[in-house]
């Protein structure tokens, strides 16, 4: 069955549908059609245009990008707790991944059922940061659990960190390498899924209505908000590091993402950059959406293992398009997908629900500003 058929049965019929059609016969690969019903949330008509707002926050009133990042606040046990790494990190031969999970997930929720299986098939060392509360509160302070792990898995391996992030993931590890330079000479690889990198019109429209606000990482992820202002700020790249930015042109909250104009994508500093919207490598996908970039979809996949396998940042070219074809990354247990993919999204709706909301963006911290 083709992977535009998988999502149309989530989005029309639930999870339960989803594991009858993964019982049912196999039928030849056709091109992908739009999905069959408008998502819940406000979503850009592919084709059309809407550019990111101009930052109303001039760089130079952001600290300098040399500036030594401060000490941290969160008591160095809980930090250091967040932090897990498989068995084989501190002795392998191959850089760790930490893999930084997205807005209301944990690390088990967000790569459990997908990533972590696929990496111990292949014997990869791997590590995870687990962020405070989902993932719900104050992304600076998650930043801090984010620096730490950095860190501690370069100084327990002896070796670069490659990072691996999805959605507010992946935006996290970048606000640490903007304040806290040390970091820099750490970091090999930067991979993120879907990245709210610029922040999201929908987030806005959507869930952080001003009369019943919403929680504290979700404003900071809206269009143009302080913080994604601070990550951008000066320079959005650091040289040394390998940027892969991957993201799907049909994402319903991240947006604007139709290039590498939009959200996601990156853009000078001195990094090494490739923006590559998953329609890059397969032009018939229009069904990819935001939690199958950062959890079991084959394509996404593809890219990240390019991106950690050679020198550099992915090059889509190197991506086997057999791929365009596959349901699932590896790692994915078929029968096992739709207990998983239902416990997933009852996590999101629950942490959306009743994570504590605020009325607005928390405030830059002092370290982030000039002067």
């Amino acid at each position: 069955m083709q992977r535009s058929m998988l999502r149309k049965l989530v989005t029309l019929t639930g999870v339960s549908a989803l594991g009858l059609a993964l019982a049912a016969p196999a039928v030849a690969a056709t091109a992908p059609a739009p999905p069959p019903a408008p998502s819940p949330f406000p979503v850009i008509a592919p084709g059309t245009t809407l550019p990111l707002p101009a930052p109303d926050i001039p760089d130079e009133k952001f600290a300098p990008v040399d500036r030594p990042g401060p000490a941290l606040d969160v008591p160095q046990p809980t930090l250091d707790a967040a932090v897990s790494c498989t068995a084989n990190a501190a002795n392998s031969g191959r850089e760790a991944v930490l893999f930084v999970p997205g807005t209301t997930l944990t690390p088990q929720e967000d790569y459990g059922f997908t990533w972590f299986p696929a990496m111990d098939k292949l014997g990869r060392p791997y590590c995870s940061v687990t962020l405070p509360n989902n993932a719900m509160t104050d992304t600076q302070t998650s930043a801090e659990y984010v620096v730490n792990a950095i860190r501690r898995v370069h100084e327990s391996t002896g070796k670069k960190v490659d990072v691996v992030g999805h959605s507010q993931g992946g935006t996290e590890p970048r606000f640490a390498l903007r304040f806290w330079p040390d970091l820099r000479p750490m970091v090999d690889d930067y991979v993120a899924l879907a990245a709210t990198n610029h922040g999201s019109f929908v987030i806005g429209a959507a869930l952080c209505n001003p009369a019943i606000g919403c929680s504290e990482s979700l404003w900071q992820q809206t269009a143009n908000s302080h913080y994604t202002q601070a990550i951008n700020s000066r320079q959005e790249t650091f040289p040394g590091i390998s940027y892969t930015q991957i993201y799907t042109r049909t994402d319903e909250f991240v947006q604007p993402n139709l290039d590498d104009s939009g959200t996601t994508a990156l853009h000078g500093g001195g990094g090494d950059i490739t923006n590559v919207a998953l329609q890059d490598v397969c032009p018939l996908d229009v069904a990819s959406e935001h939690l199958a970039v950062g959890t079991y979809d084959p394509v996404a996949y593809a890219l990240t293992m390019d991106a950690l396998d050679h020198t550099g940042p992915a090059q889509p070219n190197r991506v086997d398009r057999a791929a365009c074809s596959r349901l699932f990354m590896p790692g994915v247990d078929p029968l096992q997908f739709p207990t998983h993919y239902a416990a997933l999204a009852t996590t999101i709706a629950g942490q959306l629900a009743l994570a504590p909301k605020t009325a607005a963006e928390p405030e830059l911290r002092p370290y982030t500003m000039a002067g």
